[in-house]
């Protein structure tokens, strides 16, 4: 697998591969149509943003020409908080137990300490076993459980709140 930052000619594939995703399991942050009619235009925003801050980040993971995962690191603005920042990746279900997911952690979080970010956090969904995992595998300690922190499908869930010390 390549790993390499996002960039604007990336969008619409990116726009594809989250409407897949989003069908695959309740362990992400958007759900299904929360991308289906997101205009190219502004995903390519949102990438030349991402791209011109020094410590926030999206990447991309490529087998065979086609994006199979997509992590962030987003830093905060605010001088007190800006030695934080937060964690989310996503992995096509096809490629799931191929280690892509402890891969892509493991690229955000050097990118993390290239970017003197002290504090990576993360929220997961709190019966994604498989997730826990492999962030307390990376050295992710569970700080917390923040109740009700998602609504799916009428129902509540919680987040294990984890955090990695760099």
């Amino acid at each position: 697998m390549l790993i390499r930052k996002a960039n604007k000619e990336d969008a619409k594939n990116i726009i594809d591969y989250f409407n897949v995703v989003v069908g695959e399991s309740n362990n992400l942050l958007f759900g299904k149509d929360e991308f289906k009619n997101m205009p190219v235009e502004s995903q390519e925003k949102m990438i030349e943003n991402i791209n011109n801050s020094k410590s926030d980040v999206m990447l991309v993971g490529i087998i065979d020409n086609k994006i199979i995962s997509v992590g962030f690191l987003q830093s905060f603005a605010k001088e007190r908080i800006k030695h934080r920042a937060n964690l989310a990746i996503s992995v096509s279900k096809d490629y799931w137990g191929q280690k892509i997911g402890e891969k892509m952690v493991t690229a955000l979080i050097d990118f993390a300490k290239k970017s003197n970010i002290k504090v990576v956090e993360l929220q997961v969904k709190s019966d994604n076993t498989r997730g826990i995992k492999l962030y307390g595998k990376l050295g992710f300690e569970e700080i917390g459980v923040y109740k009700k922190f998602f609504f799916i499908n009428e129902i509540y869930y919680d987040a294990i709140l984890m955090n990695l010390y760099l």
